[in-house]
């Protein structure tokens, strides 16, 4: 009797398990759970968004109208139309009023308030200065006005006025950004057969781009309670010589953070598929 190698058996087994058996391809989807539970809200209020950075782009219009569109196409919730509030000057105005009382000491009088407006005049341009400080304001002065989300009376306020959608809110921190380093390019070279090589030079560049660091907050409008809040940073280089519009550069970084915003809303799913042996 003629006793066969383990390894000749095994080979003979597999190819008549590969002639025999057949592959196909199975469709999974896992759902993934949002990170909000908004199953109770038929409305959402995209309300507006106090802004820092550059003034080459309105941010708070431009992420307003851009969180709409999204939400119209992603989302069950109706998107509520209406005007895109500013609020800078709504946190300024809270602030105001805190810190005034009643509003009385504004300088309505002939005392101390008339000289505090000459004195931040002068000449015409200390109004000037702060308007300009107002529209360019850095990241830890945005964060110095964040106690607006923190009021729940003007929230549950706005959101009556709207039949109690999920209101939308936050900051959004846009500005030019610069760094320098070493990169890595792809050069062409040629040797003395004509024959042509791609190799990687690395070259030190100066490089200029964008960040971009929104925070969304979302609040109840039947209570004006804060529910969740995220916060993103993204930032994009390009060679230093490239004339790269701003506005594109912050479509460009808004279409990156928009997929795991909307996950914060909705329900969606990862698809996959799995190899199955029939």
């Amino acid at each position: 009797m003629t006793v066969l190698p383990k390894t000749l058996v095994s080979a003979a087994l597999l190819l008549t398990v590969s002639a025999c058996a057949s592959y196909y391809e199975v469709p999974i989807e896992t759902p993934l759970q949002p990170k909000l539970d908004v199953a109770r809200f038929q409305r959402i209020l995209i309300a507006g968004f106090m802004t820092g950075g550059t003034e080459d782009v309105d941010t708070n219009l431009e992420t307003a109208r851009l969180l709409r569109s999204q939400l119209r196409a992603e989302s069950r919730m109706e998107v509520i139309d209406a005007e895109v509030l500013d609020l800078l000057t709504v946190a300024q105005d809270q602030s105001d009023v805190e810190a005034n009382g009643n509003g009385n000491g504004n300088g309505d009088g002939d005392g101390d308030g008339d000289g505090e407006a000459a004195a931040t005049n002068g000449d015409g341009l200390g109004s000037d200065q702060d308007e300009e400080a107002e529209e360019t304001l850095s990241e830890e002065e945005l964060e110095g006005h964040e106690h607006i989300f923190a009021n729940v009376s003007y929230w549950r306020q706005l959101g009556e006025e709207h039949q109690n959608p999920l209101i939308v809110t936050g900051t959004v921190y846009f500005t030019p950004h610069q760094r320098s380093g070493m990169v890595t390019r792809e050069r062409e070279i040629y040797d003395e057969f004509g024959r042509r090589r791609v190799v990687p030079v690395r070259a030190y560049r100066d490089r200029r781009g964008f960040v971009l660091s929104p925070t969304f907050i979302f609040i109840d409008g039947r209570t004006g309670v804060t529910l969740y809040t995220e916060r993103y940073r993204e930032e994009v280089l390009y060679d230093a010589s490239s004339n790269t519009p701003a506005l594109s550069s912050y479509f460009e970084l808004m279409d990156r953070l928009m997929p795991s915003f909307l996950g914060a809303l909705s329900d969606q799913s990862i698809r996959g598929s799995r190899i199955l042996l029939k």
